[in-house]
C-alpha cells in the first residue's frame, strides 16, 4: 500500500453520515459475532444433538436404509429445526446489550455534534481512514473535559421529544483521552492498516497537548482485530468493566500511558 492510495485526514461536515452510519453499524457487528459464537459453543453444539435426537427418537426419525439414499436423510429436519430454534435464542438473549449500546453511542453529544465536539481539545480529533479515495474506516480520541463522561442528550425510553436542549460543552484539555469510536471496514482489516490508524490517533493525542497523561479504550473479545490492534499498541488491562451475552463475554478497560509510549517511541 502506498503513501499515495492512504490517506488519513480530519473529519469533515459531509461525512456526517457515512460516520454515524459506521459507528452504528460497528456498534451492532458484535452482534453477528456473539450470535455465531454462542451456537458453537460446546455446550451449545451439545444441547442441539441431544434435543435433535430425542425428537428423532420420539417421532421415529432414524435413517431407513431400505428408501435408499434420501431415507438417510429423515433425521435432518429434526437437526434443522432445532438449529433455527437455537439461533432464535441466542439472538433473543443477546440483541438487547447491542440495540441498548448502539442507541446509547449514537445519542451521546459527540455524535450528535461530531465538528463542535472533537474541536474542543487539541488533542481530540475524529479521523478518517480512506484507501484510492474509498472510506476505509475512522477512529475518534476524546481529550476534551468530558472525555470520561458517558452521558447522553436522550434519556433511554423516552421520545426524541425529550431530547436535552441545554448541553455545556466546556473548552479545555483533560490529562485522560478516550478513544470512543474505532472501525474499519471488514475487507481491509487483514492488511493490518487499522494499526496505521490507531497509531495516528495516538501520536496526535500525545504530541498535540502533554496534558494528555494517558488514553483509555474498551474493547470486547468479539471483536478481535480491534482488540489485538490495541493490544499490540501497548494498551495495557487496567480493569475490567462487565460482562454481557448468554456466555458472559468480558468487556475490558485498557490504557496506555504517556510513559509507555514514549518508550515505544524511542524504540521504534
Amino acid at each position: 500500500m502506498t503513501e499515495a492510495d492512504a490517506r488519513i485526514r480530519l473529519y469533515e461536515t459531509s461525512d456526517d453520515k457515512r460516520v454515524k452510519f459506521s459507528i452504528g453499524m460497528a456498534s451492532m457487528e458484535g452482534l453477528a459475532v456473539a450470535n455465531r459464537s454462542a451456537f458453537f459453543h460446546p455446550f451449545t453444539l451439545s444441547a442441539w444433538v441431544a434435543l435433535s435426537c430425542i425428537m428423532i427418537q420420539y417421532l421415529n426419525w432414524w435413517p431407513r436404509p431400505e428408501y435408499g439414499f434420501l431415507g438417510y436423510l429423515q433425521p435432518f429436519p429434526a437437526f434443522g429445526c432445532w438449529g433455527a430454534v437455537i439461533l432464535y435464542l441466542m439472538d433473543w438473549f443477546n440483541r438487547p446489550h447491542f440495540e441498548d449500546a448502539s442507541l446509547d453511542l449514537l445519542r451521546r453529544p459527540d455524535v450528535a455534534d461530531i465538528a463542535n465536539y472533537y474541536r474542543r481539545s487539541p488533542s481530540s480529533g475524529l479521523f478518517i481512514l480512506e484507501y484510492a479515495g474509498k472510506f476505509v474506516g475512522l477512529i475518534a480520541i476524546d481529550a476534551s473535559k468530558d472525555s470520561q463522561s458517558q452521558s447522553t442528550l436522550m434519556d433511554k425510553g423516552k421520545l426524541p421529544s425529550s431530547l436535552k436542549s441545554k448541553h455545556t460543552m466546556p473548552q479545555g484539555t483533560s490529562s485522560v483521552a478516550t478513544i470512543r469510536h474505532f472501525y474499519i471496514e471488514e475487507p481491509y482489516r487483514k492488511a493490518g492498516i487499522q494499526k496505521d490508524l490507531l497509531a495516528h490517533a495516538i501520536q496526535h493525542a500525545f504530541k498535540a497537548d502533554n496534558t494528555v497523561r494517558e488514553i483509555k479504550v474498551t474493547t470486547t473479545s468479539l471483536i478481535l482485530y480491534a482488540q489485538k490492534c490495541i493490544h499490540d499498541a501497548g494498551f495495557a488491562l487496567e480493569k475490567p468493566i462487565g460482562k454481557f451475552g448468554v456466555y458472559g463475554w468480558k468487556l475490558d478497560l485498557l490504557v496506555l500511558r504517556r510513559a509507555q509510549w514514549e518508550k515505544q517511541d524511542v524504540v521504534s
